[in-house]
C-alpha cells in the first residue's frame, strides 16, 4: 500500500495558505519548531546516516578531511553518471536539446568535483603518512562509481570489473554499462543518422572494447564545424562535449597533483605505480577527435 501524506509519520499537517502555497503554519509566520520525532529534514536527507559514515581510523585530523572529500566525490560521481546516461539516452533517441540540457547540468557537478580537491590542497606529506597505513590496499581505482564514469566516457576495460566480483549487483551494473554504447558512441551514432560520414566501425562495434581514435571521425566532426549557423545543434553538441571532456581532464590533473604533493612517486596503495599511472590517465584525451580537429581548423 502506498504511503500518503496522511499516513507518513514524518509528514507535517499541511494547510493551504492565502497565496496558495502549502505548508504547516508556525506562530505568526515563524518556522515550526516542535517535532515528536527527528526533524523531517534529518529524515529526508538522512543526516544521521550521512554523518555517521565519517569514521577515521587514526588520531590524525587530516584523515577526516580525506574521508569526507572522498565521500563527497563518490556522491557526485553518481550524480554525473545519472546525467551522462540521460544525455546518452537522449542522443540515442535523436533528442539533441534534451542531451544538451543534461550535459550542461553535468558541467556544474563536474566543477564541484574538481573544486573538491581544494579540501585536500594543504595536506602535507607527513600528515598523509600518519594515516596512510590505516586504509591498507584501498585505492581510488577501486571506486565502482568512478569506473562507471570511465566506461561512459569510452574508457572500457573488462578486467576493471574484476575488483567488484565480491559485489554481484555492482559487477552486474558495470557489465551493463560496459556492454552498451557510451556517451561519445551515442553522439557518433547520431551523426551517422544525420548523414555525416562516420565509419561503420564507429557506429556498430564491440562496445566492451575501449574507443579508439579514427581520422574518419575527425573528418565527420570537421563537417559539423563547417556549419557555423547559430541553429546548428550538432555544433552546440560538439562544443558541449568539449566542455565535459575538458572538465574530465581538469579533474584527472588535480588528482595527479594531489598525489604528487602528498606522496610523490611512492607506489600506490592499490598496487599501481602511483604517480606514473595517474599521469598516463591524465594525458588521455576524452572524445579525441574533437581535440584533434583543432589541429587543422
Amino acid at each position: 500500500m502506498a504511503m500518503t501524506a496522511q499516513h507518513c509519520p514524518y509528514s507535517p499537517q499541511w494547510e493551504e495558505t492565502a497565496d496558495g502555497e502549502r505548508g504547516r503554519r508556525g506562530e505568526e509566520g515563524a518556522p515550526v519548531l516542535d517535532f515528536d520525532r527527528p526533524t523531517p529534514y534529518v529524515d529526508y536527507v538522512g543526516v544521521d546516516t550521512l554523518l555517521g559514515l565519517k569514521r577515521p581510523r587514526t588520531e590524525e585530523p587530516a584523515e577526516s578531511a580525506f574521508i569526507l572529500t572522498t565521500q563527497v566525490m563518490e556522491l557526485l560521481f553518481t550524480l554525473v553518471a545519472e546525467q551522462w546516461e540521460a544525455a546518452r539516452d537522449a542522443l540515442e533517441a535523436d533528442d539533441v536539446p534534451g542531451a544538451l540540457a543534461w550535459l550542461r547540468r553535468s558541467r556544474n557537478a563536474q566543477d564541484v568535483l574538481t573544486g573538491s580537491w581544494d579540501l585536500l590542497a594543504d595536506m602535507t606529506p607527513t600528515q598523509f603518512d600518519r594515516f596512510r597505513d590505516s586504509f591498507g590496499e584501498a585505492s581510488g581505482f577501486q571506486s565502482y562509481t568512478y569506473r562507471h564514469l570511465e566506461f561512459l566516457l569510452g574508457n572500457k576495460s573488462g578486467p576493471m570489473v574484476r575488483p567488484h566480483k565480491g559485489m554481484p549487483k555492482v559487477a552486474e551494473q558495470l557489465h551493463a554499462v560496459l556492454e552498451r554504447p557510451g556517451l561519445y558512441d551515442a553522439a557518433l551514432r547520431l551523426l551517422d543518422r544525420r548523414g555525416f560520414p562516420v565509419p561503420e566501425r564507429a557506429v556498430e562495434r564491440d562496445w566492451t572494447e575501449p574507443y579508439e581514435e579514427d581520422p574518419a571521425v575527425t573528418e565527420a566532426w570537421s563537417q559539423v564545424y563547417a556549419d557555423e549557423r547559430d541553429g546548428n545543434e550538432l555544433l552546440l553538441l560538439a562544443e558541449t562535449l568539449m566542455d565535459v571532456a575538458e572538465r574530465v581532464t581538469r579533474w584527472r590533473h588535480r588528482h595527479l597533483m594531489a598525489v604528487k604533493r602528498t606522496m610523490g612517486g611512492k607506489p600506490g596503495s592499490g598496487g599501481s605505480n602511483g604517480l606514473a599511472w595517474l599521469a598516463r590517465n591524465a594525458e588521455k584525451d576524452v572524445f579525441p577527435e574533437l581535440w584533434r580537429l583543432r589541429d587543422t581548423l
